[in-house]
């Protein structure tokens, strides 16, 4: 597979198509692997019931673009993403691709839009699996002819970074992302999301880097410009540059790393377009994900003493229990009307502080842990 990936920079949204047009020329153009009547599955990262402005989804301006760009070369273009559970038995994911302003392009363009949460899962078997030999994955994945994902350039309180690859956990059901989130050790949580990807198999990701997210991302961190849009025909060369592009080292990603021992990608992709050094921004580090700074050995020995862990600020809970529908270990607790974290049952997946809508949820480090991690920053 060609693992090129291109960086174009791009200053302001308005410019998003020229970008990934410049981005896509630069590896190979929509051509390769598009033919006219292609049904073409765009998968943005619809992670929550957010605005544009908050960098927590795929901007539109770029699932627009690609709307665009497949219709120009006879594609179809289908939009679909399955977001996260917000409030128990709701239709978030129906809420999130409005709030987005994903539903306006959908509508713009005659796109059908998919809701992966109400449109079914096939159950299919994973070959050389190292976490799920078994998944349910989004039958509107399985029947796309082309699929491309269109992740933003975040940071993340679990793995570090989440891109390309990380997109595609939202093609499974809340019963696998749960199942995932629970194997705990962010190497096996990597493993799982690799079994994802290797099922999925896309062929192309554009990156929307415009305006990224650092700190505690994937939805609580604070926008930040990066100006770039990012095209590679391989997730994992992407996301190995997209990582070292915002600082993070992509062997510390549990995604980059469980993909190149599977055999997916390379650890040092061409880079073509803009320099990588042209475009370096440091992004500040998430502070759950810190810990994977932290020597493996130091770990083992302190690792009660290193926790970084969820705390509920209860005056800012709302009650809606979106902590609780999206506990791996049913770690959250009622008592009366307060929401608490039993610390002995939290396995530190951090999807309670990921999905709460009220930022309710906070992050609490040891002393010993802030020492550490001072003399990291």
């Amino acid at each position: 597979m060609n693992t090129k990936v291109s960086i174009a920079r791009c200053q302001d949204y308005s410019n998003a198509k020229d970008a990934i047009k410049e981005a896509l020329n630069l590896i190979g153009g929509l051509e390769k692997i598009i033919v006219p009547g292609n049904r073409v599955l765009l998968k943005p990262n619809v992670l929550a019931i957010r605005s544009p402005e908050d960098a927590v989804t795929t901007h539109p301006a770029v699932v627009s673009a690609m709307c665009e760009l497949v219709l120009e070369v006879g594609g179809i273009p289908v939009i679909g993403d399955g977001s996260g559970i917000v409030k128990p038995g709701s239709t978030t994911t129906a809420q999130a691709l409005k709030a987005s302003g994903i539903e306006d392009v959908a509508s713009a363009y005659g796109a059908e839009l998919i809701n992966f949460e109400t449109s079914g899962f096939v159950e299919v078997d994973v070959p050389g699996a190292r976490q799920f030999s078994h998944l349910h994955i989004s039958r509107a994945v399985l029947e796309a002819d082309v699929i491309i994902s269109l992740p933003k350039l975040k940071t993340h309180e679990l793995t570090l970074y989440t891109g390309a690859v990380k997109n595609f956990f939202g093609t499974v059901p809340q019963k696998n992302r749960k199942q995932a989130h629970f194997l705990e050790a962010r190497r096996r949580f990597g493993e799982a999301i690799v079994d994802i990807y290797s099922v999925v198999k896309p062929q192309l990701a554009i990156m929307d880097g415009v305006v990224g997210m650092e700190g505690n991302g994937p939805s609580n961190g604070t926008p930040v410009f990066a100006g770039v849009i990012m095209a590679s025909y391989d997730c994992v060369a992407l996301d190995i540059v997209a990582s070292e592009l915002i600082g993070i080292d992509p062997l510390k990603v549990p995604t980059n790393k469980a993909a190149l021992e599977r055999g997916f990608g390379t650890e040092h992709p061409e880079i073509v377009g803009t320099p990588l050094e042209k475009v370096k921004v440091g992004f500040k580090r998430p502070e759950g994900g810190i810990t994977a700074y932290v020597p493996s050995f130091l770990m083992r020995i302190l690792r009660k003493q290193l926790a970084v862990k969820p705390i509920i600020n209860t005056s800012n809970c709302a009650l809606c229990k979106a902590c609780v529908s999206n506990c791996s270990a049913h770690a959250i607790e009622e008592t009366g009307k307060v929401l608490k974290i039993n610390e002995e049952k939290c396995i530190q997946c951090y999807c309670c502080r990921e999905l709460c809508p009220n930022d309710a949820v906070e992050i609490k480090k040891s002393l010993l842990l802030k020492l550490v991690t001072r003399s990291k920053s």
